[in-house]
Formats: structure tokens, C-alpha cells, sequence
């Protein structure tokens, strides 16, 4: 609805990019009849008034809303769904701009003439307004806040504008920071900053503004529709108690997140207490715990009564596993905690602005009484983020970070499956820090302003980290490709059909109603290059890769073969798209009516694989393969259809594929003109793939002996280009790796 004042517009959060910016996304309808431009500037009005520059919304973005960070809206007054008017107003240039910083940063602590030139630096081009909260990312993203303008109003910082940075000495004592630029006023004698109870409040004139720390949604990246849950459950609550009065029915008392270490639920849980202003209690398992009696029970009553007296609170169990697991199987203090905790979640009733967050990534451990309506009355799954999803958290680590131009973020969420957002976290780091090694190795002193991260950087920092959820298992993206295997044309085509093309053909799979494979199994004589195969594939279609050899699997203790069996599942899930490879499945997957003599460990194996395999045939992004040179002692259930469906032999290789091994494993070697790869192909009858990588190998060696034998150890280093491969280095390989062949 507009008239002649403005246009009233539902709030949104901003895209990751935009947090700190102060900048509001309009529609392209908002924005024609509010009757601005990309780079105005906008007052927008709701508990309080506050301005921002105007950008236009990316496609997606409904009409009639307006996109704003969390400074934005703790500025305005507002919270996400609310409504505001927005109205175009006129903005002059600051000849002068003070800021009060946190109480956190001391003057003594840094160098004022940096602190002012990074200030300006953020607050170029950007209106500003007394009163009004802002972060400087450059200053680590402190709160500051605008203390006093000149002229008054709405301004924008220019190159021209004296901006002043007013901070506390270690002392306590206020200080004047220096001034960078242009000319005019100084209102400052009387801005000072002061923690309070609710956060930080900032004095500016007698008058107070609230300065809101922590997370916010923008910190928040491929948890969309999570978020959206959670607020549902905790924001109305705490906000407008009434609609629940009004629907007649009790709100919720307590929502438990689980899901994968590193997805974000202990973000979610900070980000929603800032953002509905409430008081945020933390409680963690052994500071509950204690060897005294009753001691652990007093100690989690008291955390309630300070919520309770701090209301609206949300108390938050970090690892909520860890002091609420199942009393059948905890000692009498675990259980005693456990039975306080209900007690005092079903005492909530009285108290309706206190509501409980638990988060833990092993929910099937806690008690089920814990877990019914009327306690944690939702559960929400915070799973591994999709590449969308990595995209948006790459975009929130990466927002300050100065990008080089070659960098391709979108590139990057396609190549990092499995990873969560911690790891996404360290990425970004590790990419960063490889950047700043490598502008020391350039030289002695790092210019600021020409410090970037590199394609380069971000690839290192790829082949250094590696997802969390998958570190316990042989887990990789693997670089061989089907340029790295000779031969197997036939082989390499089936398995492409069963792997990449349901990653990238989904469309065409849903559109004839079509499953692809579940499960494919390699089969043939030791050395034939299943192995490789397997990494192969994964390499083409750049998934991540689990190599489970079958023996590793096998336990003495009854239950633990069959529990390890499920791991490998539940985790290549979390990891999905994956590749999970069994190599020598024989070894656990035995024909069941011919085993024995193994007290049924064998059976039991075979039948909780049977079962995972069956789950796993749901998930597309999930592909099993299995190797063995013994397909007749597999169960025959294994290789019906929905299970190992597709089998591909992989033979003893011909001579066309023994010419193409040998000139896979000889293509960067120093090799003499006068060897005959053609001749070698047809005399190595009966030689598997990996009989021939010995023979390359074995003449590969002989080559460095005879130049190492010829010279002393630092001469011959310096004469490396004399190794060369020549016949009779040949010759002797196939000697040696014949007579081992007998």
C-alpha cells in the first residue's frame, strides 16, 4: 500500500554478501514507484527510522518486500516478516562524521591513525544518520556507533569527510581518535560507550541506542528452510505470545536440532536469540556434572531460575546427549540430571518466555522422554548443505575477503560435496592463510592493498582440507581419471552410465521415470584395474569417494561388524553425492549357505549389507561399488536387481589395452626413441594392468641406478636428465616381473 509519504514493504533478510553494507534490495515494482535508483538513498521507517542505499533484489525475491541486514533492522526497529515505509529522501555530503567504538576496543590496543583510515574506508559512500548502529568490517566487525554528523540528518560519507573514531583509553577514559580528512565541527565531548545489561549500549548526548552483538541471519548460509522452522517455533513465541492465547493452545516449549557436527546448529540457536533480543544461557554437560549429590540437579535448577528472571531467555544444551542420554543405560547421576530436566521442562508452563534449545549429532541416544510433545515439541534435521547451500556459506566467509578475479565461488560449492559449513569455514581460512604465505615468500613486507586470494590459493586450500563427516573412512576426491586407464573402453562406459549420468542427466531420469542403478559390481582376475576403475569414475564425476576394504569391517565382538557396516552408510550419506567402494567385497559378503565356522558374524554382515544396500537404492546421489576376482563365492542376494545390479567384467587386458596401459604408465617418462611400446604390447601375453605398471616401474629403476651407480650422490642429482628409459631397461624389467609370474 503507498501514498504520497512512502511504500509499505514486509521485511526480508539480505543476501550473505550484503551484511554490514548498508544497503536495502527493492523489487523492480518497489522501485518504480518509490521512484528511485540503484545508489539512492531511502529512510526507512519502522519502531525507529533508519537509512540505507538502494540496490535492486536479484531474481526470486517477492514483490512488496524489502531486503535488509540485522543493523539495518535493529536500526528500524523491525524483525523479519514486520512491515515498514519506505520513502525516498535527499542526502547531502558529511564534511564531518564521528563514531563511539565498542568498549572493546582500547586505544591502547591499536594504532588510532589505522582505526580512522579502515573506518573511512567502510563508511565510504555510504549514508549514515545520528544514533545509527554500523559495522566496520575491517575493525573485525565491531558494532560502532554514529555519535554525530555534520551537517545533521541523513549524509553520506565522502573522500572529503573528516570522519573521527571517539574510544576508551585502557584506562577507562574517554579519547578522541585521530581525524582523517576534510574540515568542520567536533561534537565528541560528551560520547562515550558503556557495557549494559542486555548487550552493549552506547551513550551519545544523553540519549541511548542499543547495540545488538552476536549472530544474525546473514552469518547464516544453505539453512533457509531450517531457519524459517526454528523462527516459527521460537520467534512467535517469545514475540507475540497472544496469537497462541488466541488459538487456544499452549506454545512451544522447546525445539531439538540435530544433524552432523559443523552444519550450523549451535549458529542457528545464537543467531535467533539476537535476533528476538532475548537473553541467550548456555549450558554444557560438565559444567552440570558433579561427583557431590543433588549438586548437578541444583546446578540446572539455577540456570532455569536465570532464565526465567531474565526473561525472554532461550537456554541452549550444547551436546544435549551429553547429560541427557538414555537413563537404562547412564549411571544414577545421568539419570538424576536426566529426570531434573524434565521436571523442569514441564515447569515451563508458568514461565512463557522461556523457551530451550538442545542440539546434539546423536539423537538416537537421548532419552525418549525428552523427546515428546510438550518438551522438545520439534526436531529439526540440520543436515550437510547441497551446492546451493555451500554456495550461500561461501558467500558469508568470504564477503570481506579480497577475491581475485580468476576465483569462482560457484566453481568451488560444485567441488566441495560433504562439506559442512565448519568446514567450509576452514577452507576459506586456509585459503586465505595460503595467500598470506605466499606474499611473504614474495617478499619481506605485505602491501594491504594488493593482498588477494588467488584460484591458486583456494585450490591448495581444496587439497588440504577435507569434510569432517568423513575423515573416520578412506575418504577422497579422487584425481585419477579415465585418462589415467588404459584400455577398458567397455567397462568405463557402463560405469559411466551408472554414475555420472544420474548426477548430470537428473532431469532426464525423472522425465522417463527412471532409477538409475544402485549398485554396480566389478568382477575379474587380481590386477585387471578394478580398483582403479573405482577411483576413476570418482575423479570424472568429482564426488567424494570411500574406499572400505571389506576385512576392515570385520569384528570379533557380536554387534560391531554390522554397526561398522551402517557407519560407512549413514556417513557416505551425509557426504552424498558419494561413492561407496567395497574392495574384496568377498571377504564379508560370503555365500550365507556356504559359510561356517564364523559363529554367524558372516550371515549377519551379509544381511545388515543387504538392508543398506535396499536404503541406499532411494538416494541418487548415492552409488555403491564393489570389486572382487571371486563373484561366484558372493550371496546370490547381493546381485539381484536393486541391490548390485549391474556387473562388469574387467578382463585380462588384450594387446590393444596392454598398449594403451603401457603407454598411460610411460606417457611422462624419459623414454629413448628406440623403444618399441608396440613390441612390448604383444610380448606381454597373459600380463594384467598391474603386471605392466611393475614392468615400467622395474625399468624406471634400473634407469636411476645406472646413472646413481655412475656418479657420486651430489653429482649425480645434478645430472638427472641423464635418466633415461632405453630397451635394455625393458628387456630386465620383463625379465624380473616374469620371473615372479613363474
Amino acid at each position: 500500500m503507498s501514498d504520497e509519504t512512502g511504500l509499505e514493504l514486509a521485511v526480508r533478510s539480505a543476501e550473505k554478501r550484503d551484511a554490514g553494507r548498508g544497503i536495502a534490495r527493492l523489487p523492480e515494482a518497489a522501485r518504480r514507484r518509490l521512484g528511485v535508483l540503484s545508489g539512492d538513498t531511502v529512510v526507512i521507517a519502522g519502531g525507529r527510522e533508519t537509512v540505507a542505499k538502494v540496490w535492486p533484489a536479484r531474481g526470486g525475491v517477492p514483490a512488496g518486500t524489502i531486503q535488509v541486514d540485522a543493523d539495518t533492522r535493529a536500526n528500524a526497529g523491525v524483525k523479519i516478516g514486520e512491515t515498514v515505509r519506505v520513502s525516498k529522501v535527499s542526502v547531502r555530503e558529511a564534511t564531518a562524521v564521528t563514531i563511539a567504538a565498542p568498549p572493546g576496543l582500547e586505544a591502547a590496543d591499536v594504532d588510532r591513525e589505522t582505526i580512522v583510515e579502515a573506518a573511512k574506508r567502510d563508511l565510504l559512500d555510504r549514508p549514515v544518520h545520528e544514533g545509527e548502529q554500523v559495522h566496520l568490517e575491517r575493525l573485525g566487525g565491531g558494532a560502532f556507533v554514529v555519535a554525530a554528523t555534520t551537517p545533521d540528518g541523513t549524509v553520506r560519507v565522502t573522500d572529503d569527510t573528516r570522519v573521527t573514531v571517539s574510544m576508551r583509553e585502557r584506562d577507562g577514559t574517554k579519547r578522541r581518535g585521530n581525524e582523517r580528512g576534510g574540515t568542520g565541527r567536533d561534537r565528541i565531548d560528551d560520547v562515550g560507550a558503556e557495557p549494559a545489561d542486555d548487550g552493549v549500549r552506547v551513550t551519545v548526548g544523553g540519549s541511548t541506542a542499543d547495540v545488538r552483538t552476536g549472530v544474525t541471519y546473514e552469518d547464516i548460509g544453505g539453512l533457509d528452510d531450517e531457519l524459517d522452522l526454528v523462527r516459527e517455533m521460537i520467534e512467535l513465541p517469545l514475540s507475540e505470545p497472544e496469537v497462541f492465547a488466541r488459538l487456544g493452545i499452549e506454545p512451544p516449549k522447546g525445539v531439538l536440532l540435530h544433524g552432523p557436527p559443523g552444519t550450523g546448529k549451535t549458529l542457528i540457536a545464537k543467531a535467533v536469540a539476537n535476533e528476538v533480543d532475548a537473553t541467550f544461557i548456555t549450558i554444557s554437560g560438565p559444567e552440570i556434572i558433579s561427583k557431590f549429590k543433588g549438586e548437578s540437579e541444583e546446578k540446572l535448577r539455577e540456570r532455569f531460575e536465570e532464565a526465567a528472571s531474565n526473561a525472554p531467555a532461550i537456554v541452549f544444551f550444547d551436546e544435549i546427549d551429553s547429560i541427557a542420554g538414555k537413563r537404562d543405560d547412564g549411571g544414577d547421576v545421568e539419570n538424576r540430571v536426566v529426570g531434573q530436566l524434565l521436571t523442569l521442562m514441564d515447569g515451563l508452563d508458568a514461565r512463557r518466555e522461556v523457551i530451550v534449545i538442545g542440539a546434539t549429532n546423536r539423537v538416537d541416544v537421548l532419552d525418549p522422554a525428552l523427546r515428546r510433545g510438550g518438551r522438545f515439541d520439534r526436531e529439526i534435521e540440520i543436515g550437510v548443505p547441497n551446492e546451493r547451500g555451500r554456495r550461500e556459506i561461501l558467500d558469508v566467509h568470504t564477503r570481506n575477503m579480497p577475491l581475485a578475479s580468476d576465483v569462482d565461488l560457484g566453481r568451488v560449492a560444485s567441488r566441495t560435496h560433504g562439506f559442512v559449513g565448519a568446514d567450509l569455514e576452514s577452507l576459506a581460512k586456509e585459503a586465505a592463510m595460503t595467500a598470506l604465505r605466499r606474499s611473504r615468500r614474495e617478499g619481506e613486507r605485505v602491501s594491504l592493498d594488493d593482498l588477494e586470494v588467488t584460484r591458486a590459493d583456494v585450490e591448495a586450500a581444496l587439497a588440504a582440507v577435507e569434510p569432517s563427516a568423513m575423515r573416520e573412512y578412506v575418504a577422497e576426491q579422487p584425481t585419477t581419471t579415465f585418462e589415467h586407464v588404459g584400455g577398458l573402453t567397455d567397462a568405463k562406459a557402463t560405469l559411466e552410465q551408472a554414475v555420472t549420468w544420474p548426477l548430470a542427466y537428473g532431469p532426464l531420469f525423472e522425465a522417463a521415470n527412471a532409477a538409475p542403478p544402485s549398485g554396480v559390481l566389478l568382477y575379474g582376475p587380481p590386477g585387471t584395474g578394478k580398483t582403479l576403475l573405482a577411483r576413476a569414475i570418482a575423479g570424472e564425476s568429482e564426488v567424494n569417494f570411500i574406499h572400505v576394504a571389506g576385512p576392515e569391517l570385520l569384528d570379533r565382538y557380536v554387534g560391531e561388524s554390522e554397526k561398522a557396516v551402517r557407519e560407512v552408510f549413514e556417513r557416505a550419506r551425509q557426504a552424498a553425492p558419494a561413492i561407496v567402494f567395497f574392495d574384496e567385497i568377498d571377504a564379508i559378503a560370503g555365500n550365507r549357505d556356504a559359510a561356517g565356522g564364523d559363529s554367524g558374524v558372516g550371515e549377519r554382515v551379509v544381511s545388515q549389507l543387504l538392508t543398506e544396500l535396499d536404503n541406499a537404492a532411494d538416494n541418487p546421489n548415492l552409488v555403491v561399488l564393489a570389486a572382487t576376482n571371486r563373484r561366484g563365492a558372493l550371496d546370490p542376494a547381493l546381485l539381484r536387481p536393486g541391490r548390485l545390479e549391474s556387473h562388469v567384467e574387467v578382463p585380462a587386458p588384450d594387446e590393444a589395452a596392454r598398449r594403451a596401459i603401457l603407454g598411460v604408465h610411460t606417457r611422462e617418462k624419459p623414454l629413448a626413441s628406440d623403444v618399441d611400446l608396440d613390441d612390448l604390447a604383444a610380448r606381454t601375453d597373459g600380463y594384467s594392468g598391474a603386471d605392466l605398471t611393475a614392468v615400467c616401474r622395474e625399468a624406471a629403476v634400473l634407469a636411476i641406478r645406472e646413472v646413481a651407480e655412475a656418479y657420486d650422490p651430489e653429482e649425480a642429482n645434478e645430472r638427472a636428465d641423464e635418466v633415461v628409459l632405453r630397451p635394455e631397461h625393458f628387456e630386465a624389467a620383463l625379465e624380473t616381473v616374469g620371473a615372479t609370474l613363474g
